[in-house]
């Protein structure tokens, strides 16, 4: 336990502060900006970013993950808020919470172990035009001193590092925000800042327990986004935590991760702050600044709320360009530029579930649609793939009858192919159907197994199966009905 300790919270304490600096200046305009969104008090995103950025420092699953307010759980609460108000949100956020414990225990962050990577690197390619085309509406009717603050604010993200001894020392994009608020402040430049997003709190959080009636009405009301909520967020959180374990070359515990990201909704709730998960911008912010500890992300949390609060004053003189650039050096590095070359090179349905998943997050701006979308296309490929893998060989003797040699996967996508594969028109005393080789999954299989046998049966010919695997011989045992006349009956008469 104290290695953990020493590993997670100690191992690299001057990169993870320094990178939770970074990281509490990039959520301020996010945080603000998801309020907007979900129609609430820019405090309440702000809040629930502090909030959930500190307690998932402790109960998540992945070291350096960045969560807090996100743009797809905003999306989620719109409807909610405009028709029942902020309270019903805070509810809906602890129900959120208590949800995804839940999930925890029930090893659903298992799951992603069915996510492929062309689906990973759809994911990731989506999230990275997501995050730049966010960046637009900063760059468009604006004055030439935003193009210039921003390219300039990019020039200094990826020379900075160069510099000998200090370049290593401090992340370039800190060094990016300070240097172009001094130059904004000393210039007296008419550039949109951070002020120009919203008011800032001026208060820490208190203690709120969500006024809603406790009755099953208020239940039937909250429940269903609540579900939705945690969805999306685990869904987002587990696909983050994927992409941060590449990055860093190690693992997360998925399931912890989940049962830290409900403990964190729950005490947001409780703080009146909105719903939240993991954030792959702000996690790529991060890594790139050098933190790779749980530090960093509580650092990240702490920070914010000092900010807001106590250098509302400063941090309101922020140019927005300097955050621009520090969001598009997250894009362009976020972005898998190698998925390009590779699409010469990988397999046509590889390239579709990848393009598929990019286009349905772009067009929808649901990281879950798309994400499903890529799943269920992955999986159908691969079912068919495997489904064409079974083969049925055969071979005659000179005393009428013939052996069938079954190879492969026999279930829901490969049972038509099964069947069509015994020739019962021919005029034979017996047949063996050998079954070493294969394997059947499902009740579909099993039913296209009796299907062979009756029809070779019913037209007078013999039939043997011989050498089921263990698994195969459960399940046609519990589900055939070949050797069961009652059922053979019924099987005929439904011909």
């Amino acid at each position: 336990m104290f290695k953990n300790f020493k590993t997670d919270w100690m191992s690299n304490v001057r990169g993870d502060l320094l990178a939770g600096i970074v990281v509490a200046l990039a959520l301020i305009p996010e945080a603000i900006a998801f309020s907007i969104i979900a129609g609430v008090d820019p405090k309440i995103g702000l809040y629930a970013s502090f909030s959930i950025s500190v307690v998932i420092a402790f109960t998540g699953g992945r070291s350096g993950m960045i969560s807090a307010a996100t743009g797809a759980m905003a999306l989620l609460m719109v409807t909610l808020v405009k028709e029942h108000g902020l309270e019903y949100l805070l509810a809906v956020t602890v129900l959120t919470g208590v949800l995804q414990i839940l999930a925890g225990y029930l090893k659903l962050g298992s799951l992603m172990r069915f996510v492929s990577r062309s689906v990973v690197t759809g994911f990731v390619n989506a999230l990275a035009i997501l995050i730049f085309m966010a960046q637009l509406p900063e760059l468009t009717n604006v004055t030439w001193h935003v193009y210039a603050m921003t390219a300039a604010g990019l020039g200094i993200i990826y020379l900075f590092p160069y510099l000998p001894v200090i370049g290593k020392l401090i992340p370039s994009p800190l060094v990016c925000i300070i240097v172009l608020t001094a130059i904004s402040m000393s210039f007296n430049i008419d550039i949109r800042t951070v002020g120009d997003m919203g008011n800032l709190p001026d208060t820490l959080p208190i203690f709120l327990w969500p006024d809603v009636p406790l009755n099953l009405e208020t239940l039937l009301i909250i429940l269903p986004y609540s579900i939705g909520l945690a969805v999306v967020g685990l869904l987002e959180s587990m696909m983050t935590a994927t992409i941060v374990d590449d990055l860093t070359d190690t693992s997360s515990d998925k399931n912890r991760e989940c049962k830290g990201q409900g403990l964190a909704n729950i005490f947001t709730g409780f703080l009146g702050g909105m719903a939240g998960c993991a954030m792959i911008g702000q996690s790529m912010i991060n890594i790139k600044s050098g933190g790779r500890g749980r530090l960093s992300t509580l650092s990240a949390g702490v920070f914010l709320l000092i900010m807001v609060v106590f250098l509302g004053p400063w941090l309101k003189q922020i140019p927005m360009a300097a955050l621009v650039a520090v969001m598009i050096m997250v894009s362009i590095g976020t972005f898998s530029w190698s998925s390009i070359t590779d699409l010469r090179k990988h397999p046509i349905s590889t390239n579709i579930v990848m393009l598929a998943t990019v286009i349905i997050v772009v067009m929808t701006h649901n990281l879950a649609i798309g994400v499903l979308v890529g799943v269920l296309l992955a999986s159908l490929f691969f079912a068919n793939k495997i489904s064409r893998m079974m083969v049925i060989k055969n071979n005659s003797d000179a005393h009428k009858s013939r052996e069938y040699t079954v190879i492969g996967q026999v279930f829901f996508a490969s049972s038509d192919k099964f069947i069509t594969s015994f020739d019962f028109k021919e005029v034979i005393e017996s047949v063996t159907i050998d079954l070493s080789a294969a394997h059947f999954w499902d009740v579909t299989s099993v039913s296209a197994l009796d299907k062979v046998v009756v029809k070779f049966r019913r037209e007078g010919t013999q039939v043997e199966l011989i050498g089921m695997n263990q698994a195969t011989q459960t399940i046609v045992d519990k589900f055939g009905v070949h050797d069961k006349p009652e059922e053979v009956e019924k099987l005929l008469a439904g011909h």
